[in-house]
């Protein structure tokens, strides 16, 4: 078959069924990506003849005879596409992973498409920016500086230095290369909730052609671990195995096949024959906590950090400061509610997976899709007892992670399986499997108590959770005690209480999750916090100037915390307040709705600790290079977190020069050192305080080194864009560095970070609504968010953070569920059955900042990835309640969820 790819003929007849999406990834045009394989999210968007198709829906043989344009020939052999461009100078993208997509469709729109943009972009899904800046790339704006000074890059809005390459599909994920002689994984899975593996037939699947390896729990280590990464091992359960006897949800992997190709992998999956015992199931939390019910993990005990398997109980919490009984009886006011949280996707569109291979020295090499490289060489290196030298564990470019990489979830079978066949294998998730057998965030059930005097003072808190965990019980205590933290820390209030409860089901494993537990209780307490504010006639704003912390108080949540080490290193929460009140009241163009249209406004608050407790480390080294620049390497990854751009900055305004003459490299154990890992909103805050303290002590080196030539006093030697200069004197940076070549002492200096001291940052959160009293459809008229960042490193990136955390916050609260069936089964793993919000669903967010300077965090600033997302649900739920005069205590608030109240309140 004759094909024109990018302008090029090409021959080459592609195999019986195959799509046209992995036929040109096998020929390395990288730039087209797997999101779904479903045609859901345009992540592998091309042009065929010109129009956007979704290229893993066309057969290969379909485009026989035609122009197929990837992303790497849209600008053809004159550089950059002017939409290519277009996006680079607004930086319509994060994590990147979806852009080449985007950009083809956006680069074949007409006018009239063009005015209507949620039509038009219907079919591409971004899950990071919330599509603010990508309508930017379509009104022609340019969102970055162009020109910044030597020494001033830090706080300006500077372009993410991998922005060229990502434009292009030039920029590499996990699965962009290729290896001479790669063998492909596919696992099979349980479906039982709960069973016991008698026996396993491997004899069919093993005479499969091409079949290399089938590999169960009899081939596997009997360690015990989480899948959760933390520094320390403390913080989660032992209660995991690479492959166990005992499946505990319906699609834990049961085994693996190791074969030629995907296709004969999955045929010998079909072909295994697997004897289960069938075990009780219990999916309800409720129920797990009850006696008689099915013992999950009955072998688990306190020493492998399960709190109670007996009651299916992982972790629990339980304190009281105060007496909240005696003070609940005298309050003027009162307000108690249960409410429901449900499980949310991560839905990053580069699914887990990676690749694994023994190098010459026998190193076991895995490149993957993590959000912690370092802690998960640390576990493979624990599971298959191998020194820590043995293994080296990286990654390229991360196609969004949201907590969910915060996990070892393939990383295991990679291992496994290059150690067993000797060859380079690799595992890439399918959509379905990213529903079914990763993590999602956990469901809670919050019961609120609260109490207030006749001034507005709060007397009691009181919370009461329950956390579905899932089969594993992987960040179950961590989600749980933050839940129990924050959400009431930042509130002043003599009385509180604490009890919370983290147990197991026979369900898909719940993990780490953008907000990490907040946004599930916060929706019940800022509802508490509005309910008595209208009992006693305050306005929502006033009732929290009454009552939040300021600096001096404490801020305290029972029980009493072991760590003290979280300090105001700056406050904004009193200019959030201000900031998003004048925003509302503002005067803004409002639709003609009619009359069946209620409404209402809402706020919401939070507060989060920058770090998370018990340590989190960073360490980061930068040199001097003979051509004058630097060489900075740091473990932290990107995955359109922002860091890569924000540690150039720091680095580069403390050596007094300018961001191009940074040079990074990053996430890759290979590099030496430690990084915990880029979560908890860690980044910035920890592994940019690394960073600055290696470039500060640099910067002294580079002075010293100097001084000494010029046999001058170092106080007169200062930095200089290229150089440093002594007054009429001026050595460059690349006579420094030959200068200390031939000294023998090359000019490079390390830093570390231990993640302590802690500070806080804040987020305020209103909406205006309008909802349909007759059929519940709701309408977001208003959205603004005022942050206290400290410093902002990056306005336009730290913007972007806020905005995206926005829209997949909004995504959870109004459209997104996972829905299970009665034994436990996820009923739709698919994105076209899980709504994510699109283009069209989403509205623009008003970002303000408070104006602050952190005390604790580099040059002054502080984290603000994780935090956006937490008030939006609490706010959103407030503004409808204000609308409405119906407290709805369940998201999604989907149309056919508020339309029963609503009938019943206002009739049709």
């Amino acid at each position: 078959m004759s094909f024109e790819i990018n302008g090029k003929p090409f021959w080459q007849e592609p195999r019986a069924g195959q799509c046209l999406r992995t036929f040109l990834r096998e020929l390395g045009h990288f730039g087209v990506k797997k999101g779904c394989d479903a045609g859901d999210c345009g992540a592998c968007t091309v042009l065929l003849d010109g129009e956007p198709v979704h290229s893993c829906l066309i057969p290969a043989f379909r485009a026989d005879g035609r122009a197929i344009t990837t992303i790497e020939g849209l600008g053809g052999e004159h550089g950059a596409h002017p939409m290519q461009q277009a996006f680079l100078d607004a930086q319509g993208f994060q994590c990147g992973f979806c852009t080449a997509g985007m950009i083809l469709t956006c680069a074949s729109l007409n006018q009239a498409q063009q005015r209507d943009l949620g039509a038009a972009l219907k079919g591409n899904i971004c899950r990071c920016t919330g599509y603010r800046s990508i309508e930017d790339v379509l009104l022609g704006k340019s969102n970055v500086e162009d020109s910044v000074e030597a020494g001033a890059a830090f706080g300006r809005s500077l372009p993410a230095p991998a922005g060229p390459e990502i434009v292009r599909g030039k920029a590499r994920y996990t699965f962009d290369t290729a290896i001479d002689g790669l063998l492909h994984i596919k696992l099979l899975r349980s479906p039982h909730a709960h069973a016991k593996i008698v026996a396993i037939d491997k004899s069919a699947a093993l005479a499969v052609p091409g079949v290399h390896a089938v590999l169960t729990h009899e081939d596997t280590p009997s360690v015990l671990f989480s899948t959760a990464r933390h520094e320390k091992d403390w913080m989660d359960p032992e209660d995991t195995r690479v492959l166990d006897e005992v499946v505990r949800f319906i699609g834990q992997k049961v085994a693996a096949v190791v074969a030629e190709s995907e296709a004969a992998a999955e045929e010998a999956c079909r072909r295994l024959k697997v004897e289960y015992q069938i075990l009780p199931a219990v999916v309800d939390p409720e129920r797990a906590m009850e006696p008689g019910a099915p013992i999950i993990h009955p072998d688990r005990t306190t020493a492998n950090r399960v709190a109670d398997a007996k009651r299916n109980l992982v972790a629990e919490i339980h304190g009281e400061f105060g007496d909240v009984a005696a003070a609940l009886a005298t309050s003027a006011v009162t307000f108690e509610c249960t409410f429901h949280s449900h499980r949310v996707q991560h839905a990053a569109l580069e699914t887990h997976g990676g690749l694994a291979w023994l190098d010459e020295s026998g190193v076991l090499n895995v490149r993957c899709s993590t959000q912690v490289p370092f802690l998960t060489r640390r576990a493979l290196s624990d599971i298959f007892t191998l020194p820590m030298d043995k293994v080296r564990v990286y990654c390229e470019r991360v196609g969004g992670g949201f907590g969910g990489k915060q996990e070892m979830f393939v990383e295991d079978i990679l291992a496994l399986a290059a150690l067993k066949t000797g060859r380079p294998v690799k595992l890439e998730l399918t959509r379905e499997e990213q529903f079914i057998a990763t993590s999602t965030r956990h469901p809670m059930r919050v019961h609120i108590k609260a109490g207030a005097d006749a001034g507005g003072k709060l007397t009691a808190l009181q919370l009461d959770v329950l956390s579905n965990t899932g089969a594993y019980g992987n960040h179950a205590g961590p989600v749980m005690f933050h839940a129990l933290s924050e959400s009431i820390a930042v509130y002043n209030c003599p009385n509180k209480r604490v009890d919370g409860f983290a147990v197991y089901t026979n369900t898909v494993p719940a993990g780490a999750f953008r907000g990490y537990g907040l946004p599930q209780t916060l929706i019940a307490v800022e509802a508490a916090i509005d309910e008595l504010a209208k009992q006693l006639g305050i306005s929502p704003y006033e009732m929290r100037r009454r009552n939040v912390v300021k600096p001096g108080d404490p801020m305290l949540a029972p029980p009493p915390s072991e760590y003290h080490d979280v300090f105001y290193g700056s406050y904004g929460l009193d200019q959030c307040l201000d900031l998003v009140e004048r925003a509302m009241q503002a005067d803004s163009p409002q639709p003609e709705l009619s009359a069946e249209w209620l409404i209402g406004e809402g706020i919401a608050l939070t507060m989060i600790d920058t770090v998370p407790p018990a340590g989190h480390l960073a360490d980061a080294v930068i040199a001097l290079n003979d051509d004058g620049r630097f060489d900075l390497t740091v473990g932290t990854a990107e995955f359109g977190n922002g860091t890569s751009t924000v540690h150039r900055q720091i680095a580069a305004t403390t050596l007094a020069t300018t961001v191009d003459r940074i040079r990074l490299r990053q996430s890759d154990t290979a590099h030496g050192g430690h990084d915990t890992g880029a979560y908890g909103s860690a980044g910035i805050f920890v592994a940019g305080k690394a960073t600055h303290a290696a470039a500060k002590q640099l910067a002294t080196e580079l002075r010293a080194t100097a001084a000494g030539a010029w046999l001058c006093d170092v106080e007169t030697c200062v930095l200089d864009g290229d150089s440093v200069v002594s007054g009429v004197r001026r050595m460059s940076f690349t006579e420094l560095a030959k200068l200390a070549r031939e000294r023998g002492q090359p000019l490079a200096a390390s830093g570390n970070s231990g993640g302590t001291p802690r500070s806080v940052g804040f987020n305020v959160h209103g909406f205006r609504v309008a909802v349909n009293k007759g059929t519940g459809e709701l309408k977001i008229l208003k959205s603004v968010q005022a942050a206290d960042a400290g410093v902002v490193a990056n306005p336009m990136q730290c913007r972007g953070q806020i905005e995206g955390g926005v829209a997949q916050a909004l995504g959870a609260a109004l459209y997104e569920e996972m829905v299970l069936d009665a034994d436990g089964r996820v009923a739709n793993p698919k994105f076209r059955d899980y709504h994510l919000p699109s283009f069209a669903d989403v509205p623009r967010t008003e970002v303000f900042f408070a104006d602050t300077s952190d005390t604790i965090g580099p040059l002054g600033a502080k984290s603000m990835s994780e935090s956006p997302y937490n008030p939006v649900a609490a706010a959103l739920g407030n503004a409808i309640a204000n609308a409405t005069g119906i407290r709805f205590t369940a998201a999604p608030f989907k149309p056919d969820r508020l339309f029963p109240a609503l009938h019943e309140k206002f009739g049709s």
